[in-house]
């Protein structure tokens, strides 16, 4: 049996997703995750915390990370939301060219997620202050997804946001959904809502999308492997693509 390595860069001062991706793929016995780090310290409007997303600094952490010579490898940040999610679709595209590896992002993967589910009116639930979380909403528009309710925590410490509780997240995903979402994305993936994503959404039923859920479900699917053991932490998963393959 082929060992599968999926390789994820993160933002340095993220807490949430290594441990969480580490639980996600527990009961995948062939699989094991490696992360690498990108200097990220805190996310506001401004020329110094978008200089923290230059190119060369996230090209670099990749090219060490394909040194494990991973079947995928990804961006596990949430970055190109606000900064455009083309990005994204131009960073995937030197990564490939640099490594040869199936390459995913965090933003690429929710957006794939909720054009499978056919659903137009969606939430955010972010730790983000609103020059941010504004600009998330206009990039979403533009992909087709109107931001009908939103709630952000109104942070920049990037650490911080991953001491946001799940109860204060639960709770903000509950009232965006209350408020007329078809989907609720909790867009960050240090905030920690891959615990709270199935309990929220059998509650109402309503598919609760999790930044670092999604990230995993588009690393398996890139490489054409079964995902449906995910909808233990997401129902949602259940209605999406299974593989690309």
């Amino acid at each position: 049996m082929r060992k599968i390595r999926i390789a994820m860069l993160t933002p340095s001062s993220n807490s949430v997703v290594e441990p969480w991706c580490y639980e996600l793929v527990r009961s995948q016995t062939d699989t094991s995750i490696h992360f690498g780090r990108v200097e990220v310290l805190w996310i506001d409007d401004d020329p110094g915390s978008l200089s923290q997303f230059q190119d060369e600094n996230i090209l670099r952490g990749f090219d060490l990370l394909s040194h494990v010579k991973p079947s995928v490898i990804g961006w596990n940040g949430t970055s190109a939301s606000w900064l455009g999610l083309d990005r994204d679709r131009l960073l995937a595209k030197e990564i490939y060219k640099r490594t040869g590896c199936q390459v995913v992002t965090a933003s690429l993967s929710i957006l794939e997620a909720l054009k499978a589910l056919k659903v137009t009116n969606i939430g955010f639930v972010t730790p983000y202050v609103g020059p941010i979380q504004k600009k998330i909403i206009a990039n979403f528009r533009l992909e087709g997804f109107e931001c009908v309710s939103e709630r952000h925590f109104d942070l920049t410490d990037n650490f911080s946001f991953g001491e946001i509780s799940e109860i204060e997240i639960s709770c903000a995903a509950e009232e965006v959904i209350n408020e007329g979402a078809e989907a609720v994305v909790i867009l960050c993936t240090n905030l920690a809502g891959a615990g709270i994503a199935r309990i929220v959404e059998e509650k109402t039923g309503v598919p609760v999308l999790d930044s670092v859920v999604l990230t995993v479900w588009g690393a398996f699917k890139s490489i054409g492997k079964e995902t449906s053991w995910l909808s233990e932490w997401a129902p949602a998963v259940s209605k999406l693509p299974k593989s690309m393959h």
